[in-house]
């Protein structure tokens, strides 16, 4: 889970307990506190407080595939490889009854609310309903291709869902097709008023009368199963490794979490409350996650500090080889903020004007002094902030206004970038390093997340348009595509609400994290391929740390 550092802006979910077993299955029912979770051929009811074991129901002879409570918890519905559905009584861990037909693995079984009828999907590519008393199949609809997730339907127990070949059919128990959608995974709100439905990297919501679209959700990858919680105002997904959780129930239907930690796609969700989610993985793993405050070793407050403030952040600095995050705001107050710890080393007081724009201001930590930098009056004002004294100030020549500030990542240049050109200064000369002329037909942002000792990467707003260019002699262009670490910020200097970012792997090509919601709208960012850094309008800064994502 990536590191929050100093005043979360909205409430994270942390991985409270993982219980490692073998074999997996696709989906893991809740009832009254426990799960129900396969490990190969046996069955485990697992207390979902404690994650200790309850019971262990073992009469399959292969790898149990699905598994489904009754409505009343008293019944346990389970499929396998072995090509059987068994009916077990969960108190006294006995077989029931045991149903044969399918020449083929199961791979999905949902019991009816009055516990008379069983539905189940194979890889024979038959869905069969089965009569709970008697054992024989009611009926089998044939389909084209594997039968991956079936169930009753909420609203009408005649009416049969199955999930096949990307799509979900709507059946009547006589076999007649109702209706049919492109989909991968269905699942229904407790009150049955409207159900989730992913298909491909998109989950949407919508109404079960009408089927208009309520919310619709974006993932990294393509997105296998859904659920919502218990008081039905959460919708979770699982995409590869990863899990989503958007909150449905407020107007602007957020995100309000990506959840990482798996290290192999998730096979199953569920929620065991309006604050827990449980998710299993190929990786043998279920994991108990949190939905709500942070625990105390997931936050740092800003107790080291003599100055507090809740002005605006100006500026970020990431400074890994330092070990520090420096920020500033617009009362010229800059603190130190610990990469390990999230504590405040540190804070100054700069004189500087208040307001002046978050383009204008940077700071770097160099042979053990903070320099901070920033423009004003047509001048860049370098100061020593445990000299308290003025290093140098800079004339700025033209007349365009300023587009960005930025010390270089070895602190040997300092950058300025106006509306028509780019400027770089030695910091230890100060003598003119070069200067490019932009031209005037597009508003140029200097890229934050790619800054090194002689290179600056150039956006332009409202275009795809990327330059970069190296001022290690004189300002030579090369490829802004270059030197972009195994993980990737896609967003670019834009990080608006419009849409999600992603880190991105770029040995893969894989998204890995959603950064949205309460991620949105930061004054400035950095990014070092590891950590990203922001600073909000608030005052609160935050650090997500990537470093489990990268390879070892």
């Amino acid at each position: 889970m990536p590191k929050v550092v100093k005043g979360a802006k909205a409430e994270w979910g942390t991985c409270s307990r993982t219980v490692s077993l073998g074999g997996i299955t696709r989906n893991i029912p809740y009832w009254n506190n426990s799960i129900a979770v396969a490990s190969w051929s046996k069955i485990l009811i697992l207390d979902v407080t404690t994650g200790s074991q309850i019971a262990i129901l073992s009469e399959h002879t292969e790898m149990v595939t699905c598994l489904t409570f009754s409505s009343d918890g008293k019944s346990l519905v389970s499929g396998s490889h072995d090509k059987t559905i068994k009916f077990w009584d969960v108190q006294t861990g006995g077989v029931v009854k045991t149903f044969y037909g399918h020449t083929g693995g199961i791979w999905s079984a949902s019991i009816s609310t009055d516990c008379t009828r069983i539905v189940s999907g194979s890889e024979d590519k038959t869905l069969c309903l089965w009569d709970i008393q008697t054992g024989d199949c009611l009926n089998t609809i044939n389909h084209q291709y594997v039968v991956w997730h079936v169930l009753f339907s909420p609203m009408d127990p005649q009416h049969l869902i199955s999930i096949s070949d990307g799509k979900a059919w709507l059946w009547d128990i006589n076999g007649h097709q109702l209706y049919t959608c492109d989909g991968s995974h269905i699942s229904f709100s407790p009150d049955c008023t409207q159900f989730a439905l992913c298909n491909g990297e998109v989950v949407t919501v919508q109404s079960t009368d009408s089927r208009a679209i309520v919310a619709e959700f974006h993932t990294a990858d393509n997105a296998k199963f859904c659920c919502f919680s218990p008081d039905g105002r959460l919708v979770a997904a699982a995409a590869h490794r990863n899990a989503y959780v958007w909150d449905i129930a407020s107007p602007d239907h957020h995100l309000v979490g990506t959840f990482v930690g798996h290290t192999t796609d998730i096979t199953s969700l569920v929620f065991s409350s309006p604050s827990s989610l449980i998710s299993a993985s190929i990786d043998d793993s279920v994991k108990f996650w949190k939905i709500g405050a942070l625990s105390a070793d997931q936050i740092a407050t800003d107790s080291g500090s003599s100055m507090t403030t809740s002005s605006s952040i100006q500026s970020i600095s990431l400074q890994p080889r330092a070990g520090i995050v420096i920020s500033s705001d617009n009362d010229g107050v800059v603190k130190t903020w610990d990469l390990s710890t999230g504590l405040c080393k540190a804070t100054f007081q700069i004189p500087i004007s208040k307001n002046i724009g978050s383009c204008q201001v940077d700071a770097k930590f160099l042979d053990g002094r903070l320099i901070f930098a920033w423009y004003e009056d047509t001048k860049i004002c370098i100061w020593d902030t445990e000299e308290e004294e003025l290093l140098e100030t800079l004339d700025i020549s033209t007349k365009t206004g300023c587009a960005g500030l930025r010390i270089s990542g070895d602190g040997s240049k300092v950058f300025f970038l106006h509306f028509a050109g780019i400027q770089a200064w030695s910091m230890w000369t100060w003598e003119p390093v070069g200067e490019v002329t932009l031209g005037l037909k597009k508003i140029p942002y200097l890229d934050s997340l790619h800054i090194d000792s002689s290179r600056v990467w150039i956006h332009y707003r409202d275009s795809p348009t990327q330059e970069g260019w190296d001022f290690v002699t004189s300002p030579v262009p090369f490829d802004p595509s270059t030197g972009r670490p195994h993980l990737n910020f896609i967003g670019g200097v834009f990080w608006q609400t419009d849409g999600p970012c992603w880190i991105e792997d770029t040995a893969t090509g894989k998204k890995v994290f959603q950064l949205d919601g309460r991620y949105a709208e930061p004054i400035d960012v950095q990014w070092d391929g590891q950590r990203l850094v922001a600073g909000y309008g608030s005052g609160e800064v935050l650090i997500l740390d990537f470093h489990h994502l990268l390879p070892q």
